[in-house]
């Protein structure tokens, strides 16, 4: 048993550590939490055709607009007009994923947590 000495008190240090590793937990997910907030209010734009589309979202992804400049519509030709959209839509998206990470990797240190972003 003589080995064993040095244990006598690490439980206590080791419940301490515990509750610093909950605590500094607990505050990052709420730094999270309004950084999410935060990017959910803010928008980005996406553009296609040189201009011909233009899709703005929220950093939630929502989609809050498209434009579409009407010198894109061609009633012969729907297929293009439909891959701009597409591709303006597509480059939101990738762009409101985009902002969300750096605001979340300020938080956790580039640190990427399943789930979260």
């Amino acid at each position: 048993m003589g080995k064993y000495k040095g244990f006598a008190g690490s439980g206590m240090n080791a419940n301490k550590n515990v509750n610093n590793v909950i605590r500094q937990a607990q505050k990052m997910q709420e730094e999270m939490e309004k950084v999410q907030e935060d990017m959910e209010s803010k928008t980005v734009e996406a553009t296609s055709g040189g201009g011909m589309v233009t899709v703005v979202a929220t950093g939630s992804k929502k989609i809050e607009s498209i434009k579409i400049n009407k010198e894109a519509v061609d009633p012969d030709d729907v297929e293009t007009l439909e891959d701009l959209v597409l591709v303006a839509v597509n480059d939101a998206i990738a762009k409101a994923d985009d902002m969300m990470t750096e605001g979340m990797s300020a938080i956790t240190g580039g640190l990427k947590i399943p789930g979260l972003f």
